[in-house]
């Protein structure tokens, strides 16, 4: 007889909560995923993340360990205090595209740069999510938002920035990748590069940072399907999925 797996809701997970995201959001599955890999690596009693203004401002009241919410952009000064306070302690950062590209680009760069023992989990879904879908650092060329009705032009805001390249031109930090949540083949690859940044961190490692392509179907004007597909065919071929830097 086949053996059936039933997935339940994950123990980080804080019980009989509801997150507050749009149907179709990546932010829901990447939460999942990090309540899994706490559950899997038995660390939830030593987590502490710092939460980002936008989209996930309230991530803490959905994953069941110690928080602090971080000023826009300054997640990574926060970790670092906290991180060097507590170097037992699993420190992570979650945030989106306007959160590190843009307000907190000095930030992201200066801890990547110094070889923080701690992690980075990056949601880029290419626009401003919360505050009413304008223009983001990642937003593609041609791709509509609030603040550029016509489509992004190079010539008044210049290209996409892609992070996981800026990043891995520096020496310190170690492990750098670009994941998406778009199917269940990218979900998979998503989880294992989650994982191992946090096991660089429980094993002394130095900085890891993990870019996921993500999904905003509200503010793209898209149903979540359309959102999903979009990731793939047009997301993907601008930010190539792949390690770009490793320990080894």
């Amino acid at each position: 007889m086949k053996e059936i797996k039933i997935y339940e809701r994950p123990k980080a997970w804080a019980k009989g909560v509801h997150t507050h995201y749009c149907p179709g959001c990546g932010h829901g599955i990447t939460h999942r995923l990090i309540c899994e890999i706490i559950d899997e690596l038995g660390i939830q009693n030593d987590t502490i993340g710092t939460a980002p203004v936008g989209c996930a401002a309230l991530m803490y009241d959905y994953i069941d360990v110690d928080f602090c919410e971080a000023a826009h952009g300054r997640a990574p000064a926060l970790a670092t205090g906290i991180k060097r306070t507590r170097p037992d302690k699993i420190v992570f950062t979650y945030q989106g595209d306007g959160d590190l590209a843009s307000i907190g680009t000095a930030e992201i760069i200066h801890v990547a740069n110094r070889g923080e023992k701690l992690t980075t989990i990056f949601i880029n879904n290419a626009i401003y999510g919360m505050t009413g879908g304008q223009m983001a650092p990642t937003t593609l060329i041609g791709q509509k938002a609030t603040t550029c009705p016509f489509g992004r032009d190079p010539q008044l805001a210049g290209y996409p920035m892609r992070m996981c390249e800026l990043l891995a031109t520096l020496e310190t930090p170690g492990f750098i990748t670009r994941v998406s949540v778009a199917r269940p083949k990218y979900i998979i690859e998503a989880k294992k590069a989650i994982k191992q940044a946090f096991q660089n961190q429980i094993e002394g490692k130095g900085y890891s940072f993990v870019e996921v392509l993500s999904n905003c179907p509200t503010n793209w004007g898209m149903t979540p399907v359309q959102a999903f597909e979009w990731t793939e065919s047009t997301m993907i071929p601008h930010y190539p999925l792949g390690v770009f830097k490793n320990f080894e």
